[in-house]
């Protein structure tokens, strides 16, 4: 009687309906707005607060850049395709262009009704509104600032029938002015760019009574000072603007010669992409249209934020319960980190942990003489790495070292062309992947000589292998000398640099071939257990979810009864709780202290669970469209380790918030008033717990999510 109503079968249901489903940039826009509420969170420290505002802007410029602008080119193409929640493009950009404006004010808000303020209050920083705020002196040094740093950076340019309107660069800060020649009455155009050579906050001369710090910011001070630039003028008014381009890049692999000239060429092009974005602080005439324009009631750009993060002796007003990362207790600094290797796998929780055992683990196999090779992916890396300076130093002592470099890593394509070119120089063999696919997999392997023959060490992670931000972003790194894992690290490189694909892999599910099909089967697994009335439970933590065949099959598991939580830092296209259809499934978000990078997945499968860590999130882009890696760890105490992780951060109730079937997200907060929890400052005393001696305390660190990271 189950499967019919009135004599005929019930009707399947189907699971890629798009009503279950939310669209990618909205929900994106719902993460921002979480880094947005850290701003407003008066339980953050005051300078934390702002660096928030400042990470939201930039957030923002990059998804205008990206994002929008990828829509408006599929708009000017006739795109009529629908996406994952059926919108087409029209549609999504109408509501974005609704959504962004209502976060702007929102953001001028946060600036204007409580930060402004509250720096002033509390913090004793006066952030200028405008040169008409100077006193007398003050007004004395802001001129002779201006003639001796200011004035000869600056290029007035007129605009006339001789002088058409320059080329506006990309995210660039200008002021634009209404002129008139003294003795006419023909209004003009003018313009002039705010150099970025320049710090943008002029802090001035201190009153030592009152303890204040007045910071004029470098657009206030041009203003203040236009008249000194166009002499035969009158400057009738003036304001500062700001344009954003369309910064996607376009390029054919399959028709370009060089790839590497061919992203050099196209660098070039995104400081001239089609406007996108105009920002005022006054009405001002661009060629946008109106939806294009942001008025805003304050400062633009306030990423200027972060310059004032860094403003020296505001230590009291940052963060300073987080312990600097403690070294790796199997990895003491004088170890033999391959010997410490052979002694059984190994896992970093970074930046808890030092990142500097990869480090020494490249370093040691540049210098040790009985290795042969040492191959590397790079996606992106620290602007003085010590990786490459050591991949460098291996082929100059004569090892095969072979490097892939994506050069197609979005906004660090020109760094990343510099590093190949230098690594070329210095000997190594330096390919950029394959066709059409970015490689987005962090993997290392070191072939070493050794006394019963050829062994190979392998370090798979979750992030990129990048120092800096290495102690800024949640991730896990894992050494291992299993034979099984140094077979498909072979193979893996095998495939990046010839056309050599393996029959079968050991331990290692790579994109864009395999990767996919096997997360698909180890949910179904999970559904058939529910079915067979055994344990079934899914928790995945990642960035992104909004691959269609994945939350469909998420979908189906839950109604077959496998309690499902995710823990999704920003994009999440799924919507829980849909009776019948996702009921079974939490979906949590942690914005904090650090950026939560890693993926790390546990499956219950009937009482043997397992788990697996990898570089991809649940998209179309990584699972389809660039080679991934997700790699089992089956060893107990490091199963135990992740099952930690993943444990502490769903009982998380300071920095996690949940998500409801409408995409919007709520604190979660212990329901008996009790003292919170904050899974990264637990992670930070359990680092600290494993070492001696007093740790080095650390300043709250947090950076903007790039596309790509």
């Amino acid at each position: 009687m189950g499967d019919k109503d009135n004599g005929k079968k019930k009707k399947k249901k189907d699971f890629t309906d798009e009503r279950y489903y939310i669209n990618r940039e909205l929900s994106w826009l719902q993460f921002n707005a979480r880094v947005l509420a850290e701003a407003r969170d008066e339980r953050n420290p005051l300078l934390e607060q702002a660096k928030f505002l400042s990470i939201s802007a930039s957030n923002l410029d990059e998804f205008f850049m990206v994002r929008v602008g990828s829509l408006k080119d599929m708009l000017q193409a006739d795109y009529s395709g629908r996406d994952i929640a059926g919108m087409t493009v029209a549609e999504q950009l109408k509501a974005l262009s609704t959504a962004l404006h209502r976060f702007v004010t929102e953001q001028y808000r946060v600036y204007g009704d409580k930060l402004r303020p509250a720096l002033a209050e509390r913090a004793h920083i006066e952030l200028l509104a405008g040169h008409d705020e100077l006193g007398r002196k003050e007004r004395e040094y802001v001129d002779r600032y201006f003639d001796d740093m200011v004035y000869p950076v600056l290029t007035p340019m007129a605009v006339d029938s001789s002088r058409p309107f320059p080329l506006i660069r990309n995210k660039s800060l200008n002021i634009g002015a209404l002129v008139c020649r003294k003795g006419s009455d023909e209004l003009e155009l003018a313009t002039v760019q705010v150099p970025d050579v320049l710090p943008r906050l002029v802090e001035l001369p201190g009153d030592a009574e009152s303890g204040t710090r007045r910071i004029i910011l470098l657009e206030q001070l041009i203003e203040r000072n236009m008249d000194r630039l166009f002499l035969n003028y009158d400057i009738i008014s003036c304001c500062p603007y700001r344009v954003g381009r369309n910064a996607d890049l376009s390029i054919d692999e399959d028709e370009a010669e060089d790839l590497l000239k061919e992203i050099e060429r196209q660098l070039k092009k995104r400081q001239r992409g089609r406007a996108i974005r105009l920002e005022v602080e006054e009405r001002c005439e661009l060629d946008v249209g109106e939806d294009e324009i942001y008025e805003v009631d304050g400062p633009l750009d306030l990423t200027f934020l972060m310059k004032l993060y860094g403003l020296p002796g505001l230590d009291e007003y940052k963060e300073h319960g987080y312990n600097s990362p403690v070294q790796v207790a199997e990895l003491p600094p004088e170890t033999d980190i391959f010997e410490a290797i052979r002694q059984g796998d190994i896992m970093m929780h970074h930046p808890y942990q030092s990142f500097e055992p990869v480090i020494r683990f490249i370093e040691q196999a540049a210098q040790d003489p009985d290795v042969l090779a040492i191959k590397q992916t790079l996606y992106r890396v620290s602007g003085n790495s010590p990786i490459i300076a050591a991949l460098a130093r291996a082929a100059d002592n004569g090892k095969q070292v072979t490097v892939l470099v994506e050069l197609k890593a979005r906004f660090d394509e020109e760094h990343n062309i510099v590093w190949a070119r230098m690594l070329e120089q210095a000997g190594c063999h330096v390919i950029y992947g394959l066709v059409g696919l970015k490689t987005h997999c962090k993997i290392t392997l070191v072939v070493r000589r050794e006394e019963d023959g050829i062994r190979r060490y392998v370090h798979l992670a979750t992030g990129n292998y990048n120092d800096s931000t290495a102690k800024l972003y949640t991730d896990v790194g894992f050494f291992t000398c299993a034979e099984a894992y140094g077979e498909d690290a072979t193979a893996v490189f095998n495939m990046l640099s010839g056309y050599s694909e393996p029959a079968v892999w050991n331990k290692l599910s790579i994109a864009p071939l395999w990767l996919k099909d096997r997360l698909l089967h180890l949910i179904r697994r999970e559904r058939d257990h529910a079915l067979a009335g055994e344990p079934a439970r899914i928790i995945a933590k990642m960035n992104a979810l909004c691959h269609k065949d994945v939350i469909a099959a998420l979908y189906e598991a839950s109604t077959a009864g496998v309690r499902i939580d995710l823990i999704i830092r920003g994009i999440c296209c799924l919507r829980p709780g849909i009776k019948g259809v996702s009921e079974n499934i939490r979906v949590i978000s942690i914005v904090g202290n650090f950026l939560e990078h890693s993926r790390i997945f546990s499956f219950e499968n009937g009482g043997s669970p397992e788990f697996y860590c990898s570089s991809a999130d649940w998209m179309p882009r990584n699972l389809e469209r660039r080679v991934e890696i997700l790699f089992p760890v089956e060893t107990p105490e490091l199963r135990d380790k992740l099952s930690h992780i993943l444990e502490t951060e769903l009982e998380d109730t300071e920095k996690a918030r949940i998500m409801d079937s409408d995409g919007l997200y709520s604190y979660v907060r212990p329901e008996d008033g009790s003292t919170g929890v904050n899974s990264q400052r637990r992670f930070g005393e359990e680092a600290a717990e494993t070492v001696s001696g007093d740790s080095v305390k650390r300043s709250r660190v947090f950076i903007p999510e790039r596309s790509g990271v």
